[in-house]
C-alpha cells in the first residue's frame, strides 16, 4: 500500500456524533476514542483486507512484518525489528506511569480459502518440505493485526488521553507455537520496559460480532507433541508366532492410553491424550519391524501435564512387557520439548476489572463468560516471563445474518477458525476490538 493507516491519522479528527454507542458508556469510555473508531474504520478495514489478501505462513511473515512496522514508524514509535525471526516491537513513552504490552500474531495457515469474498486470498507459500500450498488467514490473525494497528495509532495520536508507556508487539509463527519463545529467548524483555500487564485478543467464530468473551484463570491449555516408536521383529503374516508384532502392540498401546485420563486424572481436572497418527507396514502379509504413533497431549495444570506424560511412557512400556517383548524392543517415547506450548492463564483479578469496565461500556448482553478450551496459544509465555498479570480475551466475528441462520433448526453452523470458509464480519468486529483493547489498556494507563 502506498500509505499506511497510521500516516493518515496524524491530523486532528473531525468530531462525529456518538449515537451508535450506548448512553451509559459516556462516563466509561473516551468520546475521542469513539470518534476515532467511527471516523477511521474505513481505512483500517482496507488495511485488514490487504492483510487478508496477502497472508504468509509461519516463519515467512517478512512482508507482513514490514507492513506492521510501517504502521508503528508512521505513528512515531521506536521500532525494533527481526526479533526471534520476523518479530517486532514498537515502544512509545508518554510521561511517567505504568507499561502495557499488546501482542498481535501475524502468521496464516496452509489452507485453500473458500469464502467467496472479493478480497479472498489467492496467495501460496512453501511448506517445510518445499511444496507449494495455498495460504489463508483462517485463524483471524489479520483481524488481530488490524485491531492492533488501530489501537497503536489511537494511542500515538491521542497522548492527552493517557500516561505511561505502551509496547506493541507483532509476533510471527504463533501457529507453530514457536516465536513467543524465540522472541523471549532473544532478549525481548531487555529491549522494552518491564510490562505491568500484557494483553492480547483472539477472534471467535462462534460468538456474534460485537461480543466480547472473557475466561478467568486457565483459558487455553498446555500442548505437547509426543511420538511413540513401537519396535518389533517382523516376519511373514502366516507365522505371527515367530515375530514380535508391533502392529498388535501399537493397538494395545492406543487402547491403553485411553485409560490415562479416565483412571489417573482426578475427575475434577482436565486432560486430553489423542493419537492423531498411526503408521506401520507396507503389505497385507508382512508383519513390519516398527509402527509409529503421534500424539497430542493437552492439560492445564503443570502437575496434570506431568501425570499425563508419565502415564504415556508407563503405558507403552507396560503393554510391551505384557506382550512378552524383550528389553531391547521396548517402545521409545519421544517428547518434543521444542514444540511445547504452555497453558495460557488469565489473571482473575484483571479479568474481573475488564468485565466490570466492559459491561459499563458495551452492556451486559455483549460481554459473556466463555469456558476454557484445550487449544494452544503461546501468548501464555509473556506474562510469566515478565512477571506480570496477563489476559487474552475473545472477540466475536459472526455476522447477524449467519447467527440468525444458525438458530434455525437444521441451519448451517457458525464457521469457526481454521475452516476454509471462516470470514469475520469486519466492521463490528474491528470496532469492538479497538474499543475493548483500549479500555483494557486504560485500566493501567489512566484516562
Amino acid at each position: 500500500m502506498a500509505l499506511s493507516p497510521a500516516s493518515r491519522f496524524l491530523l486532528p479528527l473531525t468530531l462525529l456524533a456518538s449515537a451508535a454507542f450506548p448512553a451509559n458508556a459516556q462516563e466509561q469510555e473516551s468520546v475521542t476514542l469513539r470518534n476515532f473508531v467511527q471516523a477511521q474504520e474505513g481505512d483500517f478495514l482496507s488495511f485488514y483486507q490487504d492483510l487478508h489478501r496477502t497472508p504468509e505462513l509461519s516463519f515467512q511473515e517478512e512482508k507482513t512484518a514490514a507492513k506492521m512496522a510501517k504502521v508503528l514508524q508512521d505513528a512515531g514509535y521506536e521500532v525494533t525489528t527481526d526479533i526471534g525471526g520476523h518479530g517486532l516491537i514498537g515502544v512509545l513513552k508518554n510521561g511517567e506511569g505504568k507499561t502495557v504490552l499488546v501482542r498481535a500474531d501475524m502468521d496464516a495457515l496452509p489452507l485453500q480459502e473458500k469464502t467467496g469474498l472479493a478480497y479472498a486470498s489467492q496467495a501460496t507459500g512453501l511448506s517445510d518440505d518445499g511444496t507449494e500450498v495455498p495460504v489463508m488467514h483462517a485463524c483471524g490473525h489479520d483481524m488481530h493485526m488490524a485491531v492492533w494497528a488501530g489501537v497503536a495509532t489511537y494511542f500515538a495520536t491521542h497522548q492527552e488521553e493517557w500516561q505511561g508507556t505502551v509496547v506493541f508487539l507483532a509476533q510471527p509463527a504463533e501457529e507453530r507455537g514457536a516465536d513467543a519463545r524465540a522472541m523471549i529467548k532473544q532478549g525481548l524483555f531487555n529491549l522494552i520496559p518491564k510490562p505491568d500487564a500484557c494483553f492480547a485478543l483472539h477472534v471467535k467464530g462462534e460468538l456474534p460480532a460485537g461480543t466480547i468473551g472473557l475466561c478467568s484463570g486457565y483459558a487455553l491449555g498446555n500442548v505437547d507433541s509426543v511420538d511413540i516408536l513401537v519396535q518389533g521383529q517382523g516376519g511373514h503374516g502366516s507365522t505371527p508366532h515367530k515375530t514380535h508384532d508391533p502392529v498388535v502392540l501399537a493397538a494395545r498401546i492406543v487402547v491403553g492410553l485411553q485409560t490415562i485420563v479416565s483412571r489417573r486424572v482426578p475427575p475434577v481436572e482436565d486432560g486430553v491424550v489423542t493419537v492423531g497418527s498411526i503408521h506401520g507396514g507396507l503389505k497385507h502379509n508382512i508383519i513390519p519391524d516398527e509402527v509409529k504413533l503421534q500424539l497430542t497431549v493437552r492439560s492445564y495444570k503443570p502437575e496434570i501435564r506431568e501425570l499425563l506424560l508419565r502415564g504415556i511412557e508407563e503405558t507403552a512400556l507396560g503393554e510391551a512387557i505384557a506382550a512378552g517383548f524383550p528389553e531391547e524392543l521396548m517402545p521409545t517415547v519421544i517428547l518434543h520439548e521444542d514444540e511445547f506450548t504452555p497453558a495460557t492463564y488469565n489473571t482473575p483479578e484483571l479479568v474481573q476489572a475488564m468485565e466490570d469496565r466492559y459491561q459499563k461500556i458495551f452492556g451486559d448482553e455483549q460481554v459473556v463468560d466463555v469456558p476454557a478450551v484445550m487449544g494452544g496459544e503461546d501468548f501464555g509465555r509473556y506474562g510469566p516471563a515478565a512477571g506480570c498479570p496477563s489476559v487474552i480475551f475473545w472477540l466475536g466475528t459472526a455476522s447477524a445474518a449467519s447467527v440468525q441462520a444458525a438458530q434455525v433448526e437444521g441451519g448451517p453452523a457458525l464457521a469457526s477458525t481454521h475452516q476454509s470458509h471462516f470470514a469475520p464480519d469486519p466492521r463490528p468486529t474491528w470496532r469492538t476490538g479497538v474499543r475493548a483493547m483500549s479500555a483494557a489498556m486504560l485500566l493501567y494507563l489512566g484516562e
